[in-house]
């Protein structure tokens, strides 16, 4: 029973929770959080502070040693507006890396915005309808449109309650200048959206995040109402009533509404206006607080990648590949030919598995390298192997850890004359111990675009025999088709193949 462990990083707050993989699904063991507001300098200054640093790694040294008591088996940190937006980011990387030997990977607000929909769906249940899922943090508000468990539009915008506080509510209570300001701008950001959502009729809301949980206790206070058998909600009017009250308020009287806090309290207005705003704007009847977000999206995609059978596994690799067929469209790649290259390296993974005895990860890897090798003749044929691992490394390709990217990357790169090199950029830019296996894989694939080189799906089959030190593959061409172009390119790997598995690679032909 593996023991998984998600902590957020957060502009206002730091979450920790961890979970047990049981009968093929996640049971929640430990949490814990604390508010740190490590966005605060960042949405002033553009720099982190030394004080919300030093809280932020005193909260995170906390968070190791829970990981460490309940012996958690893998582990994954996810940093996200704050960190995106620092100047000095670099710097809390370094000191969270020497105080817990964590290696922090920061998201984009896409990708925030897809964990929390996948800790939404594998955890709850969801109708077919389509939903509008808000998660409104410290330093973006990211929402997501899904309908059928699939992600529809998603957009992150600078709404976050700690940066809106910052730089618009400088006095208590606010002033009606402040609230004016305040107002124009969430209007002005709102408008970014895309055109899908505004347009998409939505029938469920669900938002979450700290600032949610309080408006929805702030919702039931004001009703007079237990929410101990309600599921915490809160209408459009209630928002309208709630975000008006709270501004006129001081903290003082924030800090009274049960359920606020007194952390909130400091910046809940800004959050509110922001909610208020986004019903408006929407015409939506109102929203439901769910618990669930980030921290539960990060460890769906753990569990899923340590067993597939979970309820999220599907839907990951759903993600996954209509991620990689947008990009396939995005920079008109040959999608047939992709399609072919993709089939043959799938099927030289599984024949010559005992050969290079690479993980069954490396399939799904390998697959989306076939699929996405020719990105970089977008941009120019001159250089097209650098400019295809950089686009690769770069691209919002959804459901990959950035690691997983730059593994996708690497075994892209290598197709034309050069070889990989530990010393290679590329190659260094992995970690120490998958660069063997990345250099497996490229082979694969180049073997893999050898038997489609000519475009014209003239090898029909493929036949391999293994056999000591010796593997021949022996090619079955298409009826009154040639296949020159692909017996020359595959022995002209014969040599590389060598090097790497230690076996004679011969092509014969039938």
């Amino acid at each position: 029973m593996p023991t998984f462990a998600a902590v957020d990083i957060g502009s206002n707050s730091v979450r920790l929770k961890i979970a047990r993989l049981q009968n093929h699904r996640l049971k929640s063991i430990h949490e814990d959080r604390e508010v740190t507001r490590l966005g605060e300098g960042v949405f002033r200054s553009g720099f982190l502070t030394p004080e919300s640093m030093a809280d932020t790694v005193k909260v995170l040294r906390r968070f190791h040693r829970a990981t460490q008591q309940i012996v958690a088996d893998f582990v994954r940190v996810v940093a996200t507006s704050a960190l995106r937006d620092a100047r000095n980011s670099q710097a809390f990387l370094q000191w969270v890396r020497s105080a817990t030997g964590w290696d922090v990977e920061i998201i984009s607000g896409v990708e925030e915005a897809r964990l929390i929909h996948l800790g939404l769906i594998s955890s709850a249940r969801m109708d077919r309808s389509t939903t509008l899922m808000i998660d409104l943090g410290g330093g973006s508000c990211e929402l997501t449109l899904s309908q059928a468990g699939q992600i529809r539009d998603t957009v992150s915008l600078p709404l976050g309650a700690v940066r809106l506080t910052n730089e618009f509510l400088r006095h208590d209570p606010p002033r009606k200048s402040e609230l004016k300001r305040l107002s124009g701008f969430i209007t002005r950001e709102l408008g970014r959206m895309t055109p899908g959502i505004p347009k998409t009729h939505v029938k469920n809301v669900i938002a979450t995040s700290g600032t949610a949980a309080a408006l929805a206790a702030a919702a039931a206070h004001l009703r007079k109402r237990s929410q101990t058998r309600q599921r915490p909600s809160v209408s459009r009017a209630e928002m309208n009533r709630i975000a008006k009250r709270l501004a006129r308020l001081p903290i003082s009287g924030r800090r009274a509404i049960e359920g606020i806090g007194p952390r909130r309290a400091e910046i809940v207005v800004a959050g509110a206006m922001v909610y208020r705003e986004l019903l408006d704007r929407l015409r939506l009847r109102g929203f439901r607080f769910s618990p669930l977000g980030l921290r539960d999206g990060i460890l769906a995609q753990m569990a899923a990648e340590y067993d597939r059978s979970t309820r999220s596994g599907k839907q990951i690799e759903s993600e996954r590949w209509e991620s990689i067929n947008h990009a396939v469209q995005h920079y008109h790649i040959d999608r047939k030919h992709a399609l072919d290259v993709r089939e043959s390296a799938v099927f030289l993974f599984s024949a010559l598995h005992s050969v290079h005895q690479l993980p069954w990860e490396y399939r799904e890897w390998l697959s989306a390298a076939a699929m996405l090798y020719e990105v970089g003749d977008y941009v120019s044929r001159t250089g097209r192997h650098r400019h295809t691992h950089y686009v690769i490394s770069n691209s919002e390709i959804l459901g990959y850890t950035p690691q997983q990217r730059r593994i996708i990357a690497a075994i892209a790169r290598y197709l034309g004359k050069s070889r990989p090199d530990i010393e290679d950029g590329p190659m260094k830019m992995i970690e120490p111990e998958e660069r063997g296996n990345v250099q497996k894989a490229i082979l694969l694939l180049r073997l893999a675009r050898s038997l489609n080189l000519g475009r014209t799906r003239a090898v029909e089959k493929v036949r391999v025999a293994i056999r000591a030190a010796k593997v021949r593959l022996t090619l079955i061409p298409r009826r009154r088709a040639g296949v020159d172009l692909e017996f020359w390119a595959l022995e002209k790997d014969a040599p590389y193949f060598r090097e790497v598995f230690g076996r004679e690679l011969s092509i014969a032909l039938e």
